[in-house]
């Protein structure tokens, strides 16, 4: 079988090497940082942040695929007295419950909802416009983009059901992504792929065989010269705090007036931060023209409102802002198969979470680095490829 080059050791680079060598193929990847993961890294030292939002969804071929090779690892679930701290923030005040009007959409299925109407009028058709403004903001947990209503109706609604499933498909690997990382790095390395950290690749390599472009979709853009290489994604103010321990704080807090969601991870893991200390992590997408200050100033609000004497008991915070770092988003009109084709011609193949593949969030990176592999090699009958 022929060698496969991949280009760059994200989610998606990984995967590819992965499915390459199972197959029989020679692989290279080359990397430009000192470790593997991509934005899937998880920091180091006490307190173990990922790199923006991530989240495994044990629907997806993904999991499955994880799951057969053993690189899930040890899970975090959510302790049964964690499970009912979930918050709403609806009209100013926070609620344990979600509107009646939103249960009601919810159960509306997702092949109902229109590709070409946006989802906020689509929505409205059925619970209003404020109530259908909630849910869409609510989606934002999956999509971080700061106006999901104006995006494709059939897009948001799969998201919205997936992402409020009942039990829920949200997995949590211990210790964070980077153990993931690491399981898939060590069995990548124990099928013979040849790993270049530090490798920085700023033109395609001496052909030896195909080549799969694991990078972002602006990277890929500047090291294949395609102009055409764009797509949509969000922009999203990141806020990561440490605070000193107190009972009562919520697991969660979602915001249905605006997007936006705060999270407390070492409700369910605490090995991401030292004793005494709980991790908060908060989301909330911006637009352009915002700032990451715009976003803090909403993050602290929701603090205010539900961690009390947040500000007496930070230990530690970083603010950041991440820009494209949660995948395609499709507008009215358009659907995942209109996104960036795979294949750029002359044995050249693009994997990641902004092109044409189906799924959700990172499955979107997993299929795309299943199906560019199928396509490099014409092997498609030996992979178990599943189509949304």
């Amino acid at each position: 079988m022929d060698h496969l080059t991949v280009i760059d050791g994200g989610l998606a680079g990984l995967t590819a090497a992965i499915t390459a060598a199972e197959a029989g193929a020679r692989v290279t990847l080359y990397e430009a940082h000192h470790t593997l993961g991509g934005r899937a890294r998880t920091a180091h030292g006490p307190y173990r942040t990922d790199n923006g939002p991530h989240t495994l969804y044990g629907g997806g071929p993904h999991w499955t695929w994880l799951k057969q090779r053993g690189l899930t690892g040890p899970l975090a679930p959510v302790p049964a007295r964690e499970s009912a701290r979930l918050r709403l923030h609806h009209r100013g005040v926070l609620r344990r419950t979600p509107p009646l009007s939103l249960i009601r959409l919810l159960r509306r299925d997702a092949r109902q909802a229109p590709v070409d109407a946006d989802f906020l009028s689509w929505a409205s058709a059925w619970t209003g416009e404020e109530d259908a403004r909630a849910a869409a903001h609510y989606s934002a947990v999956t999509l971080f983009h700061h106006d999901p209503g104006s995006l494709s109706a059939a897009f948001v609604q799969e998201r919205l059901r997936r992402a409020v499933r009942m039990p829920a498909e949200a997995r949590h690997p211990r210790g964070g992504w980077s153990t993931v990382v690491d399981r898939m790095a060590a069995r990548a390395w124990n099928l013979g792929v040849r790993v270049e950290t530090l490798s920085r690749v700023d033109a395609l390599p001496d052909r030896r065989g195909p080549v799969v472009v694991a990078t972002s979709l602006d990277s890929a853009r500047r090291l294949l010269r395609d102009d055409s290489l764009i797509w949509t994604g969000g922009r999203t103010a990141l806020v990561d705090l440490a605070l000193r321990t107190r009972r009562g704080d919520p697991r969660a807090l979602s915001d249905l007036d605006a997007p936006g969601r705060l999270d407390r991870p070492t409700a369910w893991d605490r090995t991401l931060a030292p004793a005494g200390e709980q991790l908060v992590q908060g989301q909330f997408p911006i637009a352009a023209d915002e700032s990451r200050d715009d976003g803090a100033v909403r993050a602290e609000h929701l603090l205010d409102l539900a961690f009390e004497g947040w500000r007496e008991r930070v230990t530690w915070r970083r603010d950041a802002v991440a820009l494209g770092r949660t995948g395609a988003v499709d507008p009215p009109g358009a659907t995942w198969r209109d996104r960036p084709a795979l294949d750029r011609g002359d044995g050249v193949y693009l994997a990641g979470d902004q092109v044409a593949a189906p799924g959700m969030l990172s499955e979107v990176s997993f299929n795309s680095a299943l199906e560019a592999v199928a396509l490099a090699f014409g092997i498609r009958e030996r992979l178990d490829l599943k189509r949304a």
